[in-house]
């Protein structure tokens, strides 16, 4: 236990100098940091020099938090529309005419083949439509997605079912998120926290964003873009939607979707060279360059309707083929809103509606508070427990508080590194690690002071004590972290938030507790040969 090697030595100290660097970035802004990479000479590797830090929650920064939930009943009507075409495709592959079309209802679609013969024909297609339920965890549930019944008039209704729905609400949540977080990145705002609350909603917290207005703009639209032909009539599978063209008149659009957002790969604002209006230039990838030069070749002369949201936006006449799968989206936009919609457009259009049920701006001068108060409360502790440490062990107890010093730092080390977000509840976290930690050495000590007076030697009091603490130490800590772990994945926002830095306590406890006291003590002895130990 006395003897440590110069290579543990060396290895030990070496980990705690990386740890204690890594942390040093948290304690200066952006802009010093970059400035000071900047600064070295140009032989010098950057690559080396930390730059991560810590990023301060919105509760420590202030900034904006809303909460979405994702429509069910646009989500079910998107479905019902998606089911529809399935359907007509079914019932074409085998040349079967729905009789009077077939109908939108709010749980799916229905039709009517009054021919028995063709809807003995249709109905195994219609049913091979219904997928089994799978879930991530458990595989196949053994439900399916639809519920398809048929009436002895010959109505046939294919409703979707609720665990179908609800598997359908769970992959849009997951598809959302992602969405949502290009959204967010591409707008400019740095480190947001977009987390899935519950079984339908997302939390987005932006902290350091003031003015909420803009995102809840961007967040609060689908973004599905749709390129149709403008119909004749208003009658067949037609679509009245309002045209930003006639003021908001309705117009009567196809329902067929030529070619979608789904497949751009790039979308910039611009102005036209002709009227000098702001833009939007698109362009299409492979899949989509086919579909959308196939579409505009078949329908030279005819109004192209360019569908944004359920709104016609523009309605440009095909006076040619389009083969090179680029276009522009006008629509009487300012430069800020074809900068907007360039940005929704590359982020990608999102799978339901998503509703902002609750927004909240946490103004600056409450996040510094909150800082303040923060340290104040982890200085306070942590003075306390020196003191009362150094007062009960003495020189051991100067160990342990250069141990929990450095137990401190490692944390903001790894927080750095990991570029984990600080909330008021991960402040709590460290003042209740360094506790923890703590807890460790007293542990030890009072496994040395019983070994010391049970008539043992010193080396082995050490011994002994360090040993028979450290089982104690670990099943202690096991339990903490299994709870810690629990918060991690169940809760969210600043419940995670203390989860994460009550791991990395955790973790650095072993380090600091363990193994750096037990170094020091045993320099410590080595060095002075005391004949009684000073605790």
């Amino acid at each position: 236990m006395l003897r440590f090697s110069t290579a543990k030595i060396v290895s030990t100290l070496a980990v705690i100098l990386i740890g204690l660097t890594l942390a040093v970035p948290s304690f200066f802004s952006a802009d010093q940091r970059k400035a000071f990479v900047s600064s070295l000479p140009g032989w010098f590797p950057t690559w080396i020099v930390p730059t991560r830090a810590i990023v301060l929650g919105l509760d420590l920064q202030g900034g904006s938090q809303i909460v979405l939930e994702v429509d069910r009943n646009d989500l079910t009507r998107t479905m019902a529309q998606q089911l529809r075409d399935d359907v007509r495709g079914a019932l074409r592959a085998e040349s079967i005419q729905a009789d009077g079309g077939i109908q939108l209802t709010p749980r799916g679609v229905q039709l009517r083949i009054a021919d028995a013969a063709a809807r003995a024909r249709a109905l195994p297609k219609l049913r091979a439509l219904s997928q089994p339920v799978t879930d991530a965890v458990l595989g196949q549930t053994g439900a399916n997605t639809l519920d398809v019944k048929e009436d002895p008039n010959g109505t046939i209704r294919l409703d979707f079912t609720d665990a179908g729905l609800n598997a359908r609400v769970r992959r849009a949540v997951t598809q959302a998120i992602e969405v949502v977080r290009r959204r967010v990145d591409l707008g400019g705002t740095t480190e947001p926290s977009i987390q899935q609350q519950g079984a339908d909603r997302i939390l987005v917290q932006v902290p350091g964003l003031q003015d909420p207005q803009r995102l809840e703009e961007q967040l609060g639209k689908t973004a599905k873009l749709e390129f149709r032909m403008l119909a004749d009539s208003p009658s067949g599978d037609v679509d009245m939607l309002p045209s930003r063209d006639s003021n908001g008149q309705r117009v009567p659009v196809e329902r067929r979707v030529m070619a979608d957002g789904a497949d751009l790969t790039d979308a910039q604002p611009g102005f036209d060279s002709k009227s000098n209006e702001p833009i939007v230039n698109f362009k299409f990838n492979l899949r989509g360059a086919q579909r959308f030069g196939q579409a505009t070749s078949e329908n030279v002369g005819r109004p192209m309707a360019i569908v944004l949201d359920n709104e016609v936006v523009s309605a440009p006449r095909i006076l040619q083929p389009i083969t090179g799968g680029q276009g522009q989206i006008s629509g009487r936009f300012t430069v800020q809103q074809a900068n907007d919609l360039s940005v929704l457009l590359r982020a990608g259009a999102l799978p339901a509606k998503l509703t902002i049920i609750e927004r909240r701006t946490v103004g600056p001068g409450l996040g510094r508070d909150s800082i303040e108060a923060g340290k104040n409360a982890t200085i306070v502790a942590t003075v306390l427990v020196v003191v009362l440490m150094f007062a009960t062990y003495g020189v051991f107890g100067l160990f342990a508080n250069i141990a929990l010093l450095v137990h401190v730092g490692l944390i903001l080390g790894l927080m750095s590194v990991l570029e984990a977000t600080m909330t008021l509840p991960g402040i709590a976290g460290i003042v209740l690690t360094i506790g923890t930690a703590v807890d460790s050495n007293v542990l030890i000590y009072e496994r040395v002071r019983e070994e010391v007076r049970a008539g043992r030697s010193i080396p082995s009091a050490l011994q002994a004590g360090f040993d028979r603490a450290f089982a104690t130490i670990v099943d202690s800590n096991s339990t903490m972290a299994i709870a810690a772990i629990i918060l991690f994945f169940m809760g969210s926002g600043p419940v995670r938030g203390f989860a994460v830095v009550f791991i990395l306590g955790i973790l650095t406890t072993v380090i600091t507790a363990v193994t750096l006291t037990r170094m020091m003590i045993a320099l410590w002895y080595q060095r002075f040969r005391p004949k009684v130990l000073p605790i």
